[in-house]
């Protein structure tokens, strides 16, 4: 061989090994689930996602990691349910409800179910809905393992629609790839996710008409003006408040309150609900036109319904920012509460200030999930990679909302589309009572605007849940949430089987 003819070789190689390819790791094991021992194969790893290319055929964009589940001695497995997980952010890799409360393992607790301390394990999830479904959890590019490729900016990734694509791209190159098209196909997302979900429920229909049988949503938000505390939207202010009271009442803060009166912790929550949406919206909308005397007695309900005192719910003008609540209701006490589970407590250095310095909720799970998610990945799944896995990251921002200029992101009406065209779609909706990130009445608010059709309307199903964001990491709360999935999902299978 020629000098010249070896060069070209080497130059042809090394074309070669910079092209990104498909790694995959396949291990076998087995999960006890209601009692019934079951074996499953588990396949982790990275798929390449490809774009076309006019005249070059397809060109990689980005290598998607992903970990999917499915359970073996099947008749048929391309006929078996197959359900795609994500969470949210944005920034965040899968593993919230990877090992929270979805996959064959899950963070073990301490000894009285709570969070634990570290050196943290896993342990079987005998709460999976693996008995249900097959899973596939997805990390949105800049998470978890998955990375653009060399050559491409990543940023192109990190916005509203690009997202919604480059997840639904992968969807559907893994419908394919293992051949799962004639599978009932389901999405769950959390937070952030939920929006990501419903986005995908619209593109997934318009890009080739692929139809989904359900939606199951965490912690919803899918209108953003329910959560924006922003001046001239008044909506967060009225959708919060039965969040605060919740909290207020955890943390033995209603002192104005009778509530020996109450039956339940429940209908608190409905008495102030109506309040909310009654005498609280009409003071709101009145703006400075409110006369003092009912001023004045919005104020002493205001006071009675989140344990903060009348004075300061005065200087607020009678809007309470999140922020501002999570600093105040225990500032006596020095402690904070928690943005995505208000029952956790933490402490500032700063006693006097007008916002949290981290949130407690946030900082008593992350490192559980870090280090189980590295130790599994790389030990029991067997897949290797020097590459840091992004929990949280932060390289995403700013999120590209070029779509929504002048507006606030909205994909409720995506939904109410996807579901009026498709009409056998159904939606299960978990709300935690202590969420301050995703509150319950906003998510309520969404649906009860959603416009869809009366006809359609059973096909939502609204959970609640004594727990925060992520409710599954309360033990009694994750058995309830697998109770209600699967009820879900059996109402959704029974149509078709």
């Amino acid at each position: 061989m020629s000098k010249e003819e070896q060069k070209d070789n080497e130059e042809d190689k090394d074309e070669d090994e910079s092209v990104p390819e498909d790694n995959l790791s396949v291990t076998h094991h087995s999960v006890t689930i209601t009692g019934k021992e079951l074996n499953y194969t588990a396949t982790t790893g990275t798929l390449v996602l490809k774009a076309e290319v006019d005249k070059e055929g397809e060109k990689p964009k980005a290598s998607i990691f992903f970990v999917a589940y499915t359970l073996d001695d099947v008749e048929d497995p391309s006929k078996r349910p197959v359900t795609f997980s994500f969470n949210g952010g944005p920034g965040s890799s899968s593993v919230w409800l990877h090992l929270g409360v979805l996959g064959p393992r899950r963070v073990k607790p301490d000894a009285d179910g709570n969070p634990p301390q570290p050196p943290y394990q896993l342990t079987n999830n005998e709460f999976s809905i693996l008995d249900k479904t097959d899973l596939v959890f997805i990390d949105p590019v800049s998470t978890g393992f998955s990375r653009a490729v060399p050559g491409e900016e990543a940023k192109q990734f990190h916005g509203f629609q690009k997202d919604i694509e480059s997840v639904g791209n992968f969807i559907l190159l893994y419908l394919g790839r293992y051949k799962r098209w004639h599978s009932p196909k389901f999405l769950i997302g959390e937070s952030y996710g939920t929006t990501r979900a419903c986005g995908l429920s619209g593109y997934l229909q318009d890009r080739n008409g692929t139809y989904l049988n359900g939606i199951m949503l965490v912690s919803v938000v899918l209108n953003f003006q329910t959560i924006r505390f922003a001046a001239g939207n008044e909506l967060p202010y009225i959708l919060y408040l039965p969040t605060y009271t919740a909290t207020a009442y955890h943390h033995n803060r209603l002192n104005e309150l009778d509530t020996s009166a109450k039956d339940s912790f429940e209908e608190i929550l409905d008495e102030v609900r109506d309040f909310a949406l009654g005498d609280y919206t009409v003071a709101l909308m009145q703006g400075s036109n409110i006369s003092d005397r009912r001023k004045q007695t919005i104020i002493k309900k205001l006071a009675m319904y989140t344990g903060l005192t009348t004075d300061y719910i005065e200087k607020t003008d009678l809007r309470i920012k999140i922020n501002r609540f999570c600093k105040e209701l225990l500032r006596d006490e020095g402690k904070t509460v928690g943005r995505f589970d208000s029952r956790f407590t933490g402490i500032d250095r700063d006693s006097a200030g007008e916002n949290y310095e981290y949130d407690p909720s946030s900082a008593v799970i992350q490192g559980a999930y870090t280090a189980t998610l590295n130790d599994y990945v790389r030990g029991d799944l067997e897949f290797e990679s020097d590459l840091p896995y992004e929990i949280i990251s932060g390289r995403v921002h700013p999120w590209d909302y070029t779509s929504h200029q002048n507006e606030y992101v909205n994909v409720a009406d995506t939904l109410r589309k996807a579901m009026t065209t498709n009409p056998a779609l159904k939606v299960y909706v978990a709300n935690g009572y202590f969420d301050l990130a995703t509150p319950f009445l906003a998510s309520e608010y969404t649906f009860s605007h959603l416009g869809l059709d009366k006809s359609l309307q059973n096909n939502i199903t609204m959970s609640y849940y004594k727990a925060g964001h992520m409710m599954y990491i309360d033990m009694d709360e994750l058995k309830k949430m697998k109770a209600d999935m699967d009820a879900y999902l059996d109402d959704v299978l029974s149509d078709i089987y």
